[in-house]
This record gives C-alpha cells, sequence and structure tokens, in this order.
C-alpha cells in the first residue's frame, strides 16, 4: 500500500449517527481541529454532514511497544511506513524502542528521533535506552534524557538481568517520573530457547523457552518497584503465572504495571510448532492455558494495556530456518480487530473497555495524557479513530508497514478502523470524508 500521509483537515463538519465508545448515537460537530460540539441527532447540522451512522469513535490508539527501525533497520521499516501502519491501525501515538541503531542511549540521539519524526503521521515518542548500548553493563544519561522529554525507558529485546542496575535505573526513574519497561528474560533461564517449554519443544526437538524466565524477573523487579518506588512496567507479558505475579504486587499496592501483545492473546504455541517462522516471535507463544489467563487478566484490567510489539523484518530475515530467522511479528495494523475479537469472544465486548486498554491507560503509563487517551467532549482536540464494529474483512500482506511477517495473513476480522485523525488532521481515511462529505 502507498505509505504518503494523508494531509485532509476536518474543519466545520458534522459526523452525523456516530457512537461515542458505548453511547448512543450523536451528531459530533467538528471545527478547527476541535470537538465543537456533541449534539443528539435530528437537529438541523449548521455544517456540511458526513454520514457516521453504525461507526463507532474512540480516543486516538496509544502503542506503548513499537519498533520502527530507523536509524540503521530502514530495511525493514522506517519512521514514514511504521507511522502510516500505525495510523491504518487506528493508533495517534506510539512509543519507538530504542534498540535501533545506533541505540537511543543519549540525548542527541533521542532527539534526533523526534526530529526525524516530525510530519510524521502517528505522534512518535521515542523510548529511551536503560544502558548504553544495550549491553546491560552501565546506565544510560536517565536523568538527562528525562529532562529533555524521555518518559519511558527500556532495553527492550534485551532484559536488564543485573538486579543492582535495574535498583539504580528505577531510583533515577522515580526521581525523574518517568517509568522503567523491562523486557522481562532472564538470560541464564531462558537461554538459547527457541519455542515454549512443553508440548511444542518436545515435538519439535527446539530449544525451550520455560515461562519461569519470564516470571522470576517480574517478580524480583516488581519488589524493587516497591522498595524505589519507581514506576514498574512490564512489557508483553505472555504466562499465566507472570498474570499472577503482576496481581499480587497489584495487591500489595506497588507501581506496577502490565501489556500484553495482540498476538499473545490469540495465537498459541500450536502454530510455533508447524515451523512458520511467521510465529517465531520474543517471548514465544504459549499454550492454551496461558492465552486464556491473559485474556482474561486484559478484561478485568489485572493487565493494564494493550501493546503490540510491532516488529517488522524484511522478508529474507524471516525467510530462514526456524533457529536462523529473526524474532518478531508485524501487529499494528490489526491490534484493534484483534483485541475487539478477544472481548466479544469473552462475551465483554465493551468499546470504553477497548479504548481504555488500547488509549487511555497506555497514555496515563506514557506520561502523555495531555496529549492522548482523552475523553471525546467538547473543547478537546479532535484526536480520535472511527471503527466499524461490523466490516467484515481479510488480512493480507499488502500492508502499510514495509514488512508483511504478519502471523495474521488470511485471517478473518469483524472490526475495521477506517479513519484516524489528529487535532482534526486525517492520517487516515482521508478519501472516505472526500468522497462523501456533502453539504446542508
Amino acid at each position: 500500500m502507498d505509505a504518503t500521509n494523508e494531509l485532509a483537515t476536518l474543519n466545520d463538519l458534522t459526523l452525523t449517527g456516530v457512537r461515542i465508545g458505548d453511547g448512543t448515537p450523536s451528531n459530533v460537530v467538528i471545527r478547527n481541529g476541535r470537538i465543537h460540539a456533541i449534539e443528539e441527532p435530528g437537529g438541523a447540522p449548521q455544517t456540511p454532514v458526513w454520514d457516521a451512522s453504525g461507526l463507532v469513535m474512540l480516543p486516538g490508539l496509544v502503542d506503548l511497544h513499537t519498533h520502527l527501525r530507523e536509524p540503521g533497520g530502514e530495511e525493514s521499516e522506517t519512521i514514514s511506513t511504521g507511522t502510516r501502519a500505525a495510523a491504518a491501525g487506528g493508533f495517534t501515538d506510539i512509543f519507538a524502542m530504542a534498540n535501533t541503531s545506533p541505540v537511543t542511549d543519549s540525548v542527541q540521539r533521542w532527539e534526533a528521533v523526534v526530529e526525524a519524526s516530525r510530519g510524521a503521521s502517528a505522534r512518535v515518542h521515542p523510548v529511551g535506552a536503560i544502558t548504553m548500548g544495550l549491553e546491560g553493563r552501565a546506565l544510560t544519561p536517565i536523568r538527562a534524557l528525562a529532562e529533555a522529554g524521555a518518559t519511558l525507558f527500556s532495553d527492550d529485546g534485551k532484559c536488564v538481568d543485573d538486579a543492582g542496575l535495574v535498583r539504580a535505573a528505577m531510583r533515577l526513574a522515580a526521581s525523574s517520573n518517568s517509568v522503567i519497561a523491562q523486557h522481562a528474560q532472564h538470560g541464564q533461564l531462558a537461554g538459547n530457547g527457541q519455542i515454549n517449554e512443553g508440548h511444542a519443544s518436545a515435538t519439535t526437538n527446539l530449544q525451550p523457552w520455560p515461562g519461569v524466565a519470564e516470571e522470576t524477573v517480574i517478580a524480583r523487579d516488581a519488589i524493587l518497584a516497591a522498595e524505589t518506588g519507581a514506576h514498574l512496567h512490564v512489557c508483553h507479558v505472555s504466562t499465566a503465572r507472570s498474570v499472577e505475579v503482576v496481581r499480587w504486587a497489584k495487591s500489595q499496592g506497588w507501581p506496577v504495571t502490565a501489556e500484553v501483545t495482540p498476538h499473545h492473546l490469540l495465537l498459541t504455541d500450536e502454530l510455533a510448532a508447524l515451523g512458520d517462522t511467521r510465529y517465531k516471535v520474543n517471548p514465544p507463544l504459549r499454550n492454551t492455558h496461558d492465552v486464556m489467563a491473559l485474556r482474561d487478566a486484559l478484561v478485568d484490567g489485572t493487565i493494564d494495556a494493550v501493546g503490540t510489539d510491532h516488529a517488522p523484518h524484511a522478508r529474507r530475515l524471516k525467510d530462514r530456518p526456524w533457529c536462523e530467522a529473526a524474532f518478531g511479528m508485524t501487529g499494528i495494523e490489526t491490534a484493534l480487530a484483534v483485541v475487539a475479537q478477544v472481548f466479544e469472544d469473552l462475551g465483554a465486548l465493551s468499546w470504553d473497555a477497548v479504548s481504555a486498554r488500547m488509549s487511555t491507560a497506555p497514555a496515563a503509563i506514557g506520561r502523555i495524557s495531555h496529549l492522548a487517551g482523552r475523553p471525546l467532549r467538547a473543547g478537546e482536540q479532535a484526536t480520535f479513530t472511527l471503527v466499524n464494529p461490523s466490516a467484515s474483512w481479510t488480512m493480507t500482506d499488502d500492508t502499510y508497514s514495509k514488512s508483511a511477517n504478519t502471523p495474521f495473513l488470511n485471517s478473518v476480522f469483524s472490526k475495521k478502523v477506517i479513519a484516524t485523525a489528529i487535532g482534526g488532521r486525517l492520517t487516515h481515511g482521508a478519501e472516505l470524508f472526500q468522497n462523501q462529505t456533502k453539504g446542508n
């Protein structure tokens, strides 16, 4: 698909019959990039109208966990293509992980990503690395990065195994109102793991990757968060016992939040055992028991947010024997469809709950609630995503992302993002408004 930015701006327009979250149909008047009014249907609109009957409007989605690959990995993704894919998925704000080349481990490099992202299809919030070069030996200038504007710090792709370094990083984060986002993967326990430990590893003879490698790090870091007062955010929780550790930490009142990826909510290690490297991911796909625990935890709020862990890879990096192929999946364009399906499968579909997990909570965790995840009401910026809740569509490899390593190829979904806007500027779906807007 064409990755060109969509620049149409909504001015003096009324969206008629749209539902805001779980609300009743309303007319939403947009003027000068803001929501001017929310009115009951039936009156005579004072602006041109666009028929949004049957559609759902949500606050723009926020992704705490995106890999844009730029700088250094432009073969797989660029800021332009990655943010265009994000807009197509309904995201207005994304946090770009630091494992680029060079690593985002200095103020200068953090500012370079900010500058390179100007004018992109989504607002990019660079994540600062916790350790220099992601090597787990020396801390980055966390306080200086926080003063520059960084709010989230992570060595994602690698775990900071050294408890002393994690403790020191947390102390710095606590004093600068920033967040430590840990990739929970104990190096010695995970080893050279390739696939979930259990039936999948036994039937494939691949190196097993035990869940305990994740669970022990979460438990350790939760205690360190309690001791330092720092906000610990756990990236891509993948096991039932991880859920219980997070639930226990929260019951103690400790400053711990967690995210889950869409693929860990829908896919199991039975697919990975087939040997298709599209299903090779870090952490690995787990068993059905784990998947069901993750689903329940997302619905009941134990897991706070959905983080896509959108990890694009050029075809040559995935089309290899399993042990040589790169870990990772794309997922930012299908995230909302997957999450809505999970809620619906559990008989708990609520658009307010979906937006809480995909917009409000991640915005709060990432310290950008002044920009994103805000309620859609009069006076607020017109920053939103429009969803067709009854659109049957099939995921293909014709994506806005530069890479096509999606695990959902040929999957059929029933909810679809059709438009996204930031401050009234359409970043996705402009052609719909241009084709259907009509005068009074």
